[in-house]
Order: structure tokens, then C-alpha cells, then sequence
């Protein structure tokens, strides 16, 4: 079967991670903004107040993915941009950016893809308790529906949030990403539940105000597995592993993936969690899960790595330890291509959504070599060799709807600010001179080809 003939290849970034304009136009401060003034908090105090300044080089940044012949972007939009404080008065200084990108795009026939959060929270929310407060619902949902207003006549795809684990996980439990908290269990369970309430405001603001019918699903990342050999065994072991939790800690429901997406598909919490935890939750009410199931049109996975798994004498799953030298990107992350099957397989099979592949990619040391090239051959290596999986997947009849390079230029990786290029594009950062990496005329070979050049 392949790829689907009008199979989505995209491109992503973070509007925290490229915009720059931190100060201009009216914009609202984040909390982003504030944690990176935090000495010791970011790799070498590095920030993203111009980041890659696509606030003012969006018109070039579009030149490039129409030369790469990608057909979606996937961004995010600074939500303090469009409401500085949050809710209320409207700056349209903001508006009129994100007016002019989707217009941009669309002249360039790009499909713009609009993730409303990725992670930068406008700082006045966050001082009023954040994901924390029970407010928040009704703030996000206040938001959803200025963009569905303003956005909604041009835009048909939507995803809610990117990577709530990683929000509330590295932001709320080990402080590492802003807001730099470290709360207490219940204080968790209520931010993650209030997360979960937000997401099904946000789909009903969407599909109420869009004056046109929209696509909406959102982006999640956590724990990926897959089996050490292609036994029944080994297969179901890396199941379980995949949607079960085998610990009471806290920190390992953040990462399950049954934790994100059996309330959103399924309408309800994993079992096991609800009795571990059920003395520090919050009251969970039928409305709260109609609410947090509202129907939603695909799922995506964030993937980059997953764990090899074996079944043990009764069947249970044991992580297998990876060898001496095992390949490993320059973030540390390892090489594991096996991560765009398994996973797209295991989800299909439970939830029975179309699938997207919302990030994938690497961070690599790239440079500008003597030839004034950037020859990036272990990025389009590996990309050469997840793409396959991902392959398997849809040769298999799995529903995968779409691919998004993580990341179109190389940008602010947050914590480790400037220190990984995860880009496809290199970025000068003094110059903000950009130059497409081999990686990017490998994409665009594989695009045009649709896959079948693997």
C-alpha cells in the first residue's frame, strides 16, 4: 500500500523556539521569557528573545519550505502574543503576524497546521496558579475561540496541545522547563486533569467557531517500546508495556501513554492509576470525561527513540540494556528505527484514529563545511532508516496520515538552548543566514517521490 497518495509531509517548529520578538508589538510575557532569565537555567544562560527571528523572516522561512517542497507547517502560536495577559483585550499587532503567516503559506500551498500550546503559558496564568488553577478550561477555551475566529476561515487542521507530558512533567513535577516547579502529588493529578479539561474546551471552542469544518487532534509524546524479536511473546510484552504502569510513582503515570490517551479516545482513566492514585486525585466527574472525550479526528505521537523490550518467563516485559556503543544522536537519545512501527501498530490497534507522526529528527553537531555545504549524512541516515518503519506501518494498512520533521531550522532546544541543531535548515544565529542541509534535499527528494524512493 505505501503512503497514502495525499500523505502529509511536513515540517515543525515552536513558536517559543524560532519567533523571537520577545518585547515587540505588544506582546505578553510568557512564562518562557521569565525562566530564561533565571541564571543557571538554560545552557549557558542562552534565551529565545530572537531565536531565529522568523517573527520578521517568515516570508524567507516559507521560500525555504516551498524550495524543500514540504506541504504542511506545523507551528504554534505564542498564545501571549494574541492575549498578553492571557484572557481579555486582544493585541492585534499579534494577530496580524499569524494572519500574515497562514496567507504566506497558503500563496506557497503550504497547509498550515496550528498547534494552540506548546508550552509557553502567558506569565499573568501562570502567577494565577496555571494548569493548577480550575480556571483554566475556561481560559484556554477563551483562546481557542479568538483563533478559530480569527484563523479558523483558512486553517482546517488544529492540535490542541504538544507534548502535555513534557508541560506538566518537566515543568511541574522535576522543574527542569518553565515554570520550574516541583509541586505535590495532588497538585499534579489536579494540573494534569485541568490539562485533560482544557483539551475538550479547546475542541468545542474549534469546532463552534471555525467557520468551516476542521481537523483537530493533539500531540503527545511519553514512554515507546518495542519488542526484542518478533515472538507473540516479545510483541505482547512491549504492549503492555506501552499502555500499563508498574509502579505507583507519580512520575511514571506522566509518561504512559494510556495516561494521555485512554481519557481523550476511551473516556475514561487507565484502571491502575485511578486505584493508586485515587486518594490524591481530584474529584473526577462523568461531565469531566464527556468532556475531556470530545470526538477528535487523529492522534500524534512526538517520537524520537523507544525502549527494547522481552518477555520474561511469565510473560511480563523487562527492558533489554543496550549494548556497549549503541548508536546515539548528539543529544544522547538513541538510535532506535524501530520506534515509527511498533508504536503507530500498538495505538492502532487500541484506539482505531488515523495517526500522525507530529515530530521526528535529530540532533546532530552540524556545521558549515569548507564548501559552504552543511553535510549532515548521519541525519539523513537515520531519517532514511525510521522513514522505513514508518513504511511497514502504512504497507500494513495502518491509518498514518502524515509525517512532521522536527525540526525545520535549527532553533532554541529550550533547557539545552542553542547547544542542539535539530534543524533540517542550518541557522546562523549572529547572521540569521540560513542554509539547507543535506538533510533537507534528502526530505525533498523523499517527498516528491512520496516515499516510494526509501
Amino acid at each position: 500500500m505505501a503512503f497514502k497518495k495525499d500523505f502529509v509531509w511536513g515540517a515543525a517548529t515552536a513558536s517559543y523556539q524560532v519567533e523571537g520578538a520577545a518585547y515587540e508589538d505588544g506582546k505578553g510575557l510568557n512564562i518562557w521569557d521569565v525562566f530564561c532569565k533565571e541564571p543557571g537555567k538554560i545552557y549557558e544562560n542562552h534565551n529565545g528573545d530572537v531565536a531565529c527571528d522568523q517573527y520578521h523572516l517568515y516570508k524567507e522561512d516559507v521560500q525555504i519550505m516551498k524550495e524543500i517542497g514540504v506541504k504542511a507547517y506545523r507551528f504554534s502560536i505564542n498564545w501571549a502574543r494574541v492575549l498578553p495577559k492571557g484572557t481579555g483585550e486582544v493585541n492585534e499587532k499579534g494577530m496580524e503576524y499569524y494572519s500574515n503567516l497562514v496567507d504566506e503559506l497558503l500563496a506557497n500551498g503550504i497547509e498550515p497546521y496550528i498547534t494552540l500550546y506548546h508550552w509557553d503559558l502567558p506569565y499573568d496564568l501562570h502567577v494565577r496558579g496555571g494548569f493548577m488553577n480550575d480556571d483554566f478550561p475556561d481560559w484556554f477555551y477563551e483562546y481557542a475561540k479568538l483563533i478559530a475566529e480569527r484563523l479558523g476561515d483558512r486553517c482546517k487542521n488544529f492540535f490542541t496541545f504538544n507534548e502535555p507530558q513534557c508541560a506538566i512533567g518537566l515543568g511541574y513535577q522535576q522543574g527542569v522547563h518553565a515554570p520550574g516547579l516541583k509541586v505535590m502529588t495532588p497538585d499534579f493529578f489536579r494540573a494534569w486533569h485541568n490539562f485533560l479539561k482544557a483539551h475538550g474546551r479547546a475542541v468545542k471552542a474549534l469546532r463552534e467557531f471555525c467557520p468551516q469544518p476542521v481537523k483537530i487532534g493533539l500531540a503527545a509524546c511519553g514512554g515507546t517500546y518495542y519488542p526484542a524479536s518478533e515472538s507473540p511473546e516479545d510483541i505482547e510484552a512491549a504492549r503492555r508495556a506501552t499502555f500499563y504502569t508498574t509502579s505507583s510513582e507519580a512520575a511514571e503515570c506522566t509518561w504512559n501513554m494510556s495516561f494521555c490517551w485512554d481519557p481523550i479516545v476511551k473516556g475514561q482513566y487507565p484502571e491502575k492509576i485511578l486505584a493508586d492514585f485515587k486518594h490524591v486525585m481530584p474529584e473526577i466527574t462523568a461531565e469531566d470525561m464527556e468532556l475531556i472525550s470530545q470526538p477528535i479526528d487523529f492522534l500524534a505521537q512526538n517520537i524520537y527513540n523507544a525502549v527494547e523490550i522481552k518477555a520474561d518467563e511469565n510473560g511480563n516485559p523487562v527492558r533489554v540494556d543496550r549494548y556497549a556503543g549503541f548508536p546515539k544522536t548528539a543529544i544522547q537519545w538513541p538510535v532506535t528505527p524501530e520506534c515509527l512501527y511498533w508504536p503507530m501498530r500498538y495505538m492502532a490497534e487500541r484506539y482505531g484514529k488515523p495517526l500522525f507522526i507530529s515530530e521526528n529528527g535529530m540532533s546532530s553537531h552540524d556545521w558549515i563545511s569548507l564548501d559552504g555545504k552543511v553535510h549532515d549524512a548521519s541525519r539523513v541516515d537515520l531519517v532514511h532508516r525510521y522513514l522505513l518503519n514508518l513504511k511497514r506501518a502504512a504497507d500494513e494498512g495502518i491509518d498514518i496520515e502524515g509525517y512532521f520533521m522536527w525540526s525545520l531550522m535549527d532553533n532554541f532546544e529550550w533547557a539545552n538552548g542553542y547547544n542542539d541543531r535539530f534543524g533540517i535548515v542550518y541557522v546562523d544565529y549572529a547572521t540569521q543566514k540560513r542554509t539547507l542541509k543535506d538533510s533537507a534535499y534528502f526530505y525533498k527528494e523523499v517527498i516528491a517521490a512520496n516515499g516510494e524512493n526509501l
